[in-house]
């Protein structure tokens, strides 16, 4: 009969290697406390999940779960103390370690990859649980967008009946999780003037989850999400409980909306661009409110916070500004696109495509990617990262000159190469998927003009 080494002990063991690796610099030890705690005893998880003493709350999304989680944690984090795993780590490893460095926390926040939630939930039996989206991504990982979804319906339907569902009503296999659990919270968008006239292209579930008829849409808001209904047997986006309507979108700088709660409506305004920012903004204040989260809080919260680090985050290099923004698959890409063209097109982009697990072996998706509408502005394209050659091909056939690409796969040279072509007082726009803007933020981290990811989410 093995022996189980009681709890204290594992948290001992796991938390001094945290310290061990962040004496290293391995990656400020956000993961391997976590794994090596998982490895040891993967109950340990569970008990150190039940001594938080209001619970815990998961958020997960194919886009949006870190922005959504750390708004979230601006609301709540006046109210509560907080273990939150911040720097975006977000495997039950990564939940594990959120655990171990929260010595004091009353309330569990945690981000949850989309293929984690339903071990994670069955895990922490959350007191309320946020889902976001669920968009085509990483198809050698997670496999068709259906066969996800269906995992996410399990999980969910193994709930307990007192967790609170907040979901994104505009997603109709999202949104459908809502039916028959009482107290669901729905939330959307209702502001037409914003919707595209017809679904792009690369959108992923158009055709009716109940009967396979394809959807019509009143309006399209970012890939697939909008205001749908079959023709054929009526399934349609449920009633909206959260809104944001008359929403106002400032260029790169911001965005603002009317809130519409049970509570009332108030005026917010976001320090970061974008439609899909207000749905992260819907999707924080619905699990806010799920946790006692009062009108006020969630306006003063949501006003108060800044861009995720690698999310439409402003990093000052000298003389120089370097704009980062994430993109790792066909919907989220096309909409930092959309916002970008909304600001200006930028003259000067660098661009990094790399293809570790983290992103996707398969990088086919640059192809559904409407690269085109940013070539009305732009002269020179740097193309980085281990992928740089096909990247380069995909903005070829866009329409971009050959003799204006630069084709340098070392991140560190296309970066010098990108600010030796942005003047001073000038920004340079960076767009890297997953593991090449982890790379980008410790390369300028190692020069000192940030602080590590790590640090800087601590």
């Amino acid at each position: 009969m093995a022996l189980r080494v009681p709890l204290p002990a594992e948290i001992a063991l796991a938390r001094a290697a945290a310290g061990l690796s962040r004496l290293a610099g391995i990656g400020g030890g956000t993961t391997l406390p976590g794994k090596l705690l998982w490895k040891l005893d993967p109950g340990a998880v569970d008990r150190l999940a039940d001594r938080l003493p209001q619970g815990r709350a998961l958020v997960s999304a194919t886009n949006g779960k870190t922005t959504t989680s750390a708004m979230a944690a601006r609301i709540l984090g006046p109210s509560f103390r907080l273990a939150h795993n911040r720097s975006g780590a977000n495997l039950v490893s990564g939940v594990a370690s959120a655990l171990l460095a929260a010595r004091d926390a009353e309330l569990g926040l945690f981000e949850v990859d989309e293929g984690a939630l339903p071990e994670v939930a069955r895990r922490l039996r959350p007191r309320a649980v946020c889902l976001g989206n669920l968009f085509r991504d990483q198809l050698d990982r997670y496999g068709e967008l259906e066969l996800l979804a269906q995992r996410w319906r399990a999980a969910v339907s193994s709930l307990p009946e007192a967790t609170a569902i907040v979901v994104n009503g505009d997603d109709p296999q999202v949104g459908d999780l809502a039916s028959g659990r009482r107290g669901a919270v729905v939330f959307g968008l209702d502001d037409p003037r914003h919707a595209s006239p017809e679904l792009q292209h690369a959108a992923d579930s158009k055709w009716c989850i109940r009967c396979g008829t394809p959807y019509a849409y009143a309006a399209a808001y970012i890939g697939h999400l909008g205001d749908y209904r079959c023709p054929s047997c009526g399934h349609a986006r449920p009633a909206l409980d959260i809104a944001a309507r008359a929403i106002e979108l400032n260029g790169l700088e911001s965005v603002s909306f009317e809130l519409v709660t049970p509570e009332g409506a108030r005026r917010v305004e976001l320090a970061v661009p974008g439609l899909y920012n207000v749905y992260n903004a819907l999707a924080a204040a619905g699990l806010a409110r799920a946790l006692g989260s009062a009108l006020d809080a969630v306006v003063a919260g949501l006003q108060g916070f800044s861009a995720a680090f690698g999310r439409f985050e402003r990093i000052v290099l000298g003389d120089r500004t370097l704009l980062v923004l994430l993109i790792k698959n066909p919907a989220g890409a096309n909409e930092v696109v959309r916002t970008l063209v909304a600001g200006g097109s930028p003259r000067l982009l660098l661009v990094a495509l790399n293809d570790e697990i983290a992103d996707g072996r398969d990088v086919s998706w640059i192809w559904d990617v409407d690269f085109e509408p940013l070539l009305g502005g732009l002269e020179r394209l740097v193309a980085t990262g281990e992928r740089a050659a096909e990247l380069a091909l995909r903005f070829k056939y866009a329409g971009l000159a050959a003799s204006a690409i630069d084709v340098i796969p070392s991140l560190e040279d296309a970066l010098d190469r990108g600010l030796e072509l942005t003047a001073a007082g000038a920004e340079l726009v960076a767009l890297p998927t997953y593991t090449a803007m982890l790379s980008l933020r410790d390369l300028v981290a190692r020069r000192g003009f940030v602080r590590p990811y790590w640090e800087a989410a601590a």
